[in-house]
């Protein structure tokens, strides 16, 4: 997280344009956006206000937003109540969907239905999701109107919500559903080639029984690796998927800020998200530990 914020802090330092400037527009006074600048902070050495936003950070303070004029804490929270719900719905679709296929092709190795199965999963992670996203705006929102195309209303009502963010969850989901199925098929095949499958085939148990048993098990550590990658990759994808569906999330907030020149709301987002990503990632090493009880020594 520290090198994340490094890295942040100065990209923002050398992306053209002045957060004062792009506040007060380009007829601003001299002494007007010299008084603006100072009450950033953005006459100071960058060093210090590095070393001063890290120790907002440490005590917990997000800082003022320079657009909204507002706290950024009050700004994230309505916007993660859409983000992390977003990406959650994306994860499960796509993990519901993608490991079924991935061990059913398995089970049917070269054969035509293996082929057009992965053909479909080869489409699918060629298929970027902005223009998956677009394409179903156009066929369920458009041709058939049944679904809203953009905006989101609130949780106040479940059902309204949840409608406008199924089209968002499918368009997210769906190529990371064709990742993984062949990752899970890679990772069935490689199971079913161990000492142990063809051991208990040999001692009279079935194909079927042997897939579920024992090599769906000991492959979903790999599977369960892509899983947490592909949150994490969600959490940041929203970015375009949001501004394709006008979803007021964390993505489009980034997206907006990064436009505006707010350089605290991008920094803190940033961080924040970095964040997510080792939390995801370290849940996931710990659920190594349940899945394959050979780690556990």
């Amino acid at each position: 997280m520290l090198a994340a914020s490094l890295v942040v802090f100065v990209a923002m330092q050398v992306l053209p344009g002045d957060p004062a400037a792009v506040a007060l527009g380009t007829g601003a006074r001299a002494d007007t956006l010299a008084a603006l600048r100072h009450q950033m902070g953005l006459d100071q050495p960058a060093l210090w206000r590095y070393l001063g936003w890290l120790g907002q950070l440490a005590r917990g303070d997000l800082g003022i937003s320079m657009t909204y004029h507002v706290p950024v804490a009050s700004l994230l929270a309505p916007r993660v109540a859409i983000s992390v719900p977003l990406a959650g719905a994306a994860v499960a679709l796509s993990t519901a969907l993608a490991v079924p296929v991935g061990v059913w092709a398995a089970a049917r190795r070269g054969q035509w239905r293996d082929l057009a199965a992965m053909s479909a999963a080869q489409m699918g992670v060629a298929l970027p999701n902005f223009w998956l996203g677009l394409l179903l705006i156009l066929l369920f929102a458009v041709t058939l109107p049944w679904l809203p195309a953009s905006g989101f209303p609130g949780w106040s009502d479940p059902w309204a919500a949840v409608r406008a963010l199924l089209l968002p969850t499918l368009a997210l989901a769906l190529p990371q559903a064709a990742v993984l199925a062949r990752v899970t098929r890679a990772a069935v095949l490689e199971t079913l080639g161990q000492d142990y499958v063809r051991s208990a085939r040999a001692r009279g148990m079935t194909r079927r029984a042997a897939m579920w048993r024992h090599a769906v098990p000991n492959a979903l550590v790999p599977v369960v690796t892509i899983i947490g990658l592909q949150f994490s990759f969600l959490i940041a994808g929203t970015v375009i998927i949001e501004n394709v569906f006008t979803l007021p999330g964390l993505g489009r907030l980034l997206f907006q800020a990064i436009a505006q020149r707010d350089l605290i709301v991008v920094q803190d987002l940033v961080v924040l998200l970095a964040g997510s990503v080792i939390v995801v990632n370290f849940l996931i090493d710990l659920s190594y530990l349940a899945l394959d009880p050979r780690l556990r020594g």
